[in-house]
This record gives structure tokens, sequence and C-alpha cells, in this order.
């Protein structure tokens, strides 16, 4: 059954885009200048002429442009042709809070629509503990009581990586979020990004409803159809990957300075946005300065492992 399709949210007025301005390092999180947006961070490479072809693996990166103001304004990037992706527009700002549930919303639905759960993740959840619970007053048979252990061990790990993704992204911005299914972090089987690149970033008031906005991005998903054409995956290992501040402090995740995004491997690329009504007048144009060399990728020191009834 399709999702709902989203509630008439208000727009919020974007009190802080989502983009890091100027040299500090001291403080990684702070809010930007309104009316930027996110860019990819990353070496930035001069722009490719127009009879160039483009790699259909990879998502361009483009330098900064001077916008109307004298601001810079940096390029969004965009998928390459033969790449598959799904594009979400928001009408309006959403907080960095709606940033980090999208992130674990999509984590969840890939884990399920990929075969790695048996069930979607709040019912297995909650199959999983009434399971527990009977199990304390019922004898279970042995291969019943190895399901349960398989499962809450699941459970136990995935659980682990969404709270320390919701410290992540209380950090510092996170810009795009891995999903590596199957072979290793540098050959994955499967790779799903979620870019924020192009996400104003808003205060909890002035921004929209986190839910109406979930919605908004599975109803989406449902409409591109992106998994029903794909061949079952055997039960596989899961790394969560993500892009955020050399110095923002966080204990959990893994730096990897060197890291490049795979290029083989089957890629669907999910690109979150913001338009509407937006306040980009809030304080006046500043001269955009890059920082993005101090965005470094993390990885999650665990392995989430698939798991079938």
């Amino acid at each position: 059954m399709a999702p709902a399709p989203p509630e008439d949210a208000r727009g919020g007025r974007c009190a802080a885009p989502m983009m890091p301005c100027g040299g500090g390092h001291s403080n990684p999180s702070r809010p930007l200048s309104a009316g930027q947006k996110m860019a990819a961070p990353g070496v930035a490479v001069p722009p490719a002429r127009a009879t160039s072809p483009t790699s259909p693996l990879l998502i361009a990166e483009a330098p900064p442009a001077l916008d109307g103001s004298g601001g810079m304004r940096p390029r969004r990037s965009g998928p390459a042709a033969g790449c598959p992706s799904v594009s979400v527009v928001f009408p309006g700002a959403v907080s960095r809070e709606s940033c980090c549930r999208f992130a674990c919303e999509f984590l969840k639905h890939v884990l399920h629509q990929r075969h790695q759960l048996p069930l979607p993740y709040e019912q297995l959840a909650y199959f999983c503990r009434r399971a527990a619970q009977d199990g304390d007053v019922i004898k279970n048979p042995p291969s019943m009581d190895l399901a349960s252990k398989k499962c809450q061990q699941v459970l136990m790990e995935l659980e682990g990586v969404l709270q320390h993704l919701e410290i992540m992204f209380s950090l510092t911005l996170v810009p795009r979020v891995l999903i590596l299914l199957g072979g290793n972090v540098m050959s994955p089987k499967e790779l799903y990004e979620l870019n924020l690149e192009g996400i104003c970033e808003g205060s909890a008031e002035e921004s929209l409803k986190t839910a109406s906005c979930v919605r908004k991005l599975f109803h989406s998903l449902f409409v591109a159809d992106v998994f029903s054409e794909l061949k079952a995956l055997p039960v596989t290992g899961t790394v969560v990957m993500l892009q955020g501040h050399r110095d923002c402090g966080v204990d959990w995740f893994r730096p990897k300075l060197n890291y490049k995004v795979p290029t083989r491997g089957r890629k669907l690329t999910v690109n979150l946005s913001c338009d509407g009504d937006i306040n980009i007048t809030a304080s006046p144009p500043q001269h955009m300065v890059s920082t993005w060399e101090d965005y470094v990728w993390f990885q999650a020191p665990v392995t989430l492992k698939g798991f079938h009834e």
C-alpha cells in the first residue's frame, strides 16, 4: 500500500542554511549565512566541457561559482547519466534533527528492501521483544531460541548505529551518507547514497515538520520503484559511512581520511534539497570560502549482519 501523501506543512523560514562557511575549524557545526546550500566536499575539479562524457557511476563535483551578489554560490552536484537516482525537494527549510531522521529511516528501509531484515525494523523489534517476554514463561524449541538470539543481536547492533548517527548529526554537518552492502568498503556489491548537499537548515520552529518530510521522502521512493526489479540479495554485511568535519569530536565513528567512493557495484543516489518559502535575505551576502577539505569520511566500527527467519 502506498504511503500516505505528505500533509500540508508550513514553509519554514531558513534561519541557517546547511553549509559551512569561513575558514574557522573550531566550530564545524556553526550555521551558515542564509541562502547558501551544501556543496559536495572534496577536491574541486575544473568544470567539464559540454561535449565531455560524464562517468555513469559518479556524482560530478564542481567548484563554487559567484552568485549575483558577489558571494560564492556552490554548484550542487547532480546524478550522472546511467546512475539511478531519486530527487526529493522539500517546500521549505528542514532541521538538523530531520536530516538525522532521514538517514536513520533510509538505512532501515534499505536493510528491509534488500532482504537483510525479514520484517520492517519496527515490526521486527516488536516481535523480538514479545518473543523475549514470552520466553520467560514458555519454553521455546531450540531453533526458536536461536532465531530469537540472532534477531536480538541484529537489533542491538542496528540500534547502536542509529544512536551514534544521532550523536554524529548533533556534532557536525553531514553532507553525505553511504550504505554499503556486501563485498567491502572499497568494492561493495551495492551502494546507496543519501545526498544532503541541497538541504537548507533551519531551527526546529522555522522548519517543516519532520513527519511530513519523511512521508514525502518515502512516497518518492515508492513512486520511483527502485527496489522491485532487483534480485534478492543473500544475507551479507552492511557498513555505514558518512561525511563530517574532521574536528567534530566524534569518538565512535572511525575517520577514513583517504577514502574514495567506489565506482563499481550497483549504486542508487537519493538527492534531498529545499525550495519554496526560504528567507534568503535574513543576513547580508557574504563571500564564502570553501572549507570542504576539512570534511572527511567516517566509518561505523561495526558491520551489520543480515538476518533471515
